[in-house]
């Protein structure tokens, strides 16, 4: 099996159309389908870009079949108490930064002053890819998440393929959202979906999303 057969399978697993998958990533229409027809394999610049924006997809994997096809996750529910002996305060410039939302906006458009802010930061083992925290406000992610936790995130690139069914924070019209994502009706649209079923799930076209960032995990603060 070669490199484009495990990215079918790969989107298969995740429910993506190979059409919607070419779209997304900029691939020219019939690409995949035409490499497979072929036999030929992934060009190495392909590859790349594929393992850049599916971030729970295991290169290994992809390349060579061994291991797992999906990246072991972060733990998405994680007790302030198991990193009580891990978790520090730091007052010299390091550490992920606990932001509030009005310098969100800061932080998403590359805003080097942001860094200078007078905010809390914590060095957090399990989320050292995260750019930031913050805290999370109202009950429409409850019970995933409750006013007052704080969540680990990452800031990805606007090109970035969306993991359905994966929480983000998204910076919009509407302002910053933190919200599942999953498949719209239409290409050019995202499902935004909360876990409180008294929020109705709602559309949101992708060109009112400003920026993105993936939800690695939340602190519990319990």
């Amino acid at each position: 099996m070669k490199a484009i057969d495990r990215l079918y399978q790969y989107l298969e697993s995740k429910g993506v159309k190979p059409t919607t998958f070419e779209k997304d990533m900029g691939f020219s229409s019939g690409y995949l389908s035409v490499q497979r027809k072929r036999s030929a394999d992934l060009g190495e610049s392909v590859m790349l870009k594929v393992i850049d924006n599916c971030h729970d997809l295991n290169p290994i994997w992809l390349i060579s079949g061994k291991e797992s096809m999906l990246i072991q996750p972060i733990s998405d529910n994680c007790h302030l108490s198991e990193f009580k002996d891990r978790i520090t305060v730091k007052d010299d410039g390091l550490g992920i930064p606990l932001l509030t939302i009005s310098a969100l906006a800061g932080v998403f458009n590359g805003d080097i002053s942001i860094l200078e802010y007078e905010c809390e930061r914590y060095v957090i083992p399990a989320f050292k890819e995260a750019d930031f925290l913050i805290s999370v406000k109202g009950s429409s992610m409850y019970p995933k998440y409750s006013s007052g936790d704080i969540v680990a995130c990452k800031k990805l690139p606007m090109d970035t393929f969306f993991q359905w069914n994966k929480v983000y924070v998204l910076d919009t019209d509407q302002g910053p959202l933190i919200k599942r994502v999953k498949k719209g009706t239409k290409e050019d649209t995202v499902l935004i979906v909360s876990e409180n079923a008294e929020y109705e799930p709602f559309e949101l076209n992708r060109i009112r999303i400003y920026h993105i960032a993936l939800v690695l995990g939340v602190i519990r603060l319990e």
